[in-house]
């Protein structure tokens, strides 16, 4: 990228440098050519960095507008300055500001109607352009482990990256001294490693990072800005932030959350209460997917399996909880 740039510049500085010779050979004049193609460099410069930020489909809805805007605009001067008249029946500088009117209109139409730009041969154009096809891992949602097994079933699809910073995070982790720490970071490698040996996933580990950003979370954000991604994590507060600042985010608690067997008041089944509640007479129980089950009045069958009715179900954002009392409580009443 730099070695393009330099040589952009060299072009830039030559063709002020040419110019300028067309006018004189003065130093005066060769160093305001110079400046001239410094000029054009730099603006060159931020074109490119601005047009990094823009997706490839507004760039393609903006130039057909510019297109139609020009063509609108040629239309409505051509017959005017084709007719041999005498004075002119239209001046030519106000040709020139008519094609940047209709030009700019257009463009800026062009834009704003990207969105609607649905039909199927635009859909196909753009599909490898998505921003859904590129994922950005966060730690969390790695060391967590399932983002391997869901990958494996085809649910997750697109282009699967993981910054030099997350890597770096995982690093430190795995180097800790504290031994639950360091068995998280080791797990976590090991489940890159599981990834990285899927032929049909595609894994692409990027070396952007922001310097002047030190909280890896931040800069997971900054990442998906820059890139047009999707950030795929269970951290709740990571979840949250993404949202407030526009970036989509894939959250594997919600998607678990969802994918978790309907249970509606009435159902009975049968839980092993593992402790006591917060209220009292409460036991607790769990299911097989980690959903707690709040049983009333089983204290006194704690290390027991009993048969409960489902009373109420409650959603949360960090969870389910499921309410229920005993089977014969039930009958009773």
């Amino acid at each position: 990228m730099y070695t393009i740039r330099i040589i952009l510049l060299i072009i830039g500085l030559y063709i002020g440098y040419e110019f300028s010779l067309q006018f004189s050979n003065k130093i005066d004049i060769i160093l305001i050519g110079l400046g001239v193609g410094l000029l054009i460099w730099v603006i060159v410069i931020f074109l490119e960095r601005g047009l990094r930020k823009i997706s490839l489909k507004v760039i393609i809805s903006g130039s057909i507008g510019l297109f139609l805007g020009l063509i609108f605009a040629n239309l409505l001067t051509y017959p005017l300055i084709s007719i041999p008249l005498k004075p002119p029946t239209i001046n030519p500088l106000i040709n020139i500001f008519i094609n940047i009117i209709f030009g700019y209109i257009g463009m800026i139409l062009g834009v704003k109607k990207s969105e609607e730009l649905e039909l199927p041969e635009f859909r196909r154009f753009f599909k490898n352009e998505s921003k859904s096809n590129i994922k950005i891992l966060d730690t969390s949602v790695i060391i967590d482990g399932r983002i391997a097994d869901i990958c494996e079933t085809g649910f997750l699809e697109g282009e699967l990256v993981i910054p030099q910073f997350i890597l770096k995070e995982l690093q430190q982790i795995a180097d800790s001294s504290d031994s639950l720490k360091r068995n998280r970071g080791r797990r976590g490698l090991d489940i890159l490693q599981k990834m990285q040996k899927n032929v049909d996933l595609n894994i692409n580990i990027v070396n952007d990072d922001f310097p002047k950003i030190k909280e890896v979370d931040t800069k997971l954000i900054a990442l998906s800005q820059k890139i047009g991604g999707v950030v795929v994590t269970n951290d709740f507060n990571l979840n949250k932030i993404a949202e407030l600042q526009g970036v989509s985010v894939l959250n594997i608690n919600q998607l678990a959350n969802a994918v978790k067997p309907v249970v509606l008041p009435g159902e009975e089944m049968n839980v092993f209460i593992l402790k006591e509640g917060k209220e009292y007479g409460q036991g607790i129980a769990y299911l097989d997917d980690g959903t707690m089950v709040v049983v009333d009045n089983a204290r006194k069958s704690i290390g027991k399996n009993v048969d409960v009715s489902v009373t109420s179900v409650l959603q949360t954002t960090a969870g389910r909880m499921i309410f229920t009392k005993l089977k014969e409580e039930a009958v009773s009443e």
